[in-house]
């Protein structure tokens, strides 16, 4: 399905992820179509995971929301996320149903954001995570966290263990294959006494 990371490493965050489409036992490659796992909504990157009606739709509502998009913290990507999931139900039809005896309803996404301010991931009942140094998503993301710990000490930069942890997932994951995208951009700091 996909390979994609988001790295923090001195004061710099790197978001990636690979460019293939799977359909079944088909694979769509970047030579039939511009397979962008990848957008850009303000000043955050998101990269998806899963089916891939989830691109278009989450890029139209993401950046629709204008002012209500907000994802500079943990809060805030949470009080956005469940925004999204209202929507997604009332405008787009969202399938909300997975488990029997799910405790919530689910809005069926892994996403990460990466903006200068953190890096975060969001699952399907709206979980929001805040991560330290490094996370991944997709069916490669397995291959993709061991590459990255067993590089993020060698490393100097985000961007390199970005390049490691997508790699990793394009050799493995049968699901995952370049050309890659990565994004990295200095961190900036939130002041709390606002």
């Amino acid at each position: 399905m996909t390979t994609c990371v988001v790295i923090k490493k001195n004061n710099e965050i790197a978001i990636a992820s690979d460019s293939l489409v799977t359909f079944g036992d088909t694979r769509l490659s970047h030579a039939y179509e511009a397979n962008n796992k990848m957008f850009q909504v303000g000043n955050s990157w998101i990269a998806l995971a899963g089916t891939a009606a989830h691109f278009p739709v989450m890029r139209k509502l993401l950046t629709g929301m204008a002012e209500d998009c907000k994802l500079n913290d943990r809060d805030e990507v949470f009080d956005t996320f469940s925004k999204v999931h209202q929507i997604l139900k009332e405008q787009f039809f969202l399938n909300t149903k997975e488990e029997d005896d799910d405790p919530y309803e689910s809005s069926q996404i892994a996403a990460l954001v990466a903006n200068p301010f953190g890096i975060f991931g969001v699952y399907s009942y709206r979980e929001v995570f805040s991560f330290d140094r490094f996370w991944g998503i997709g069916s490669g993301r397995n291959f993709a966290l061991g590459a990255m710990y067993a590089a993020y000490d060698k490393c100097q930069t985000a961007y390199e263990v970005a390049e490691i942890g997508v790699q990793a997932g394009a050799e493995f994951d049968k699901s995952s294959a370049g050309p890659f995208r990565i994004v990295s951009f200095p961190m900036e700091t939130i002041d709390l006494q606002k």
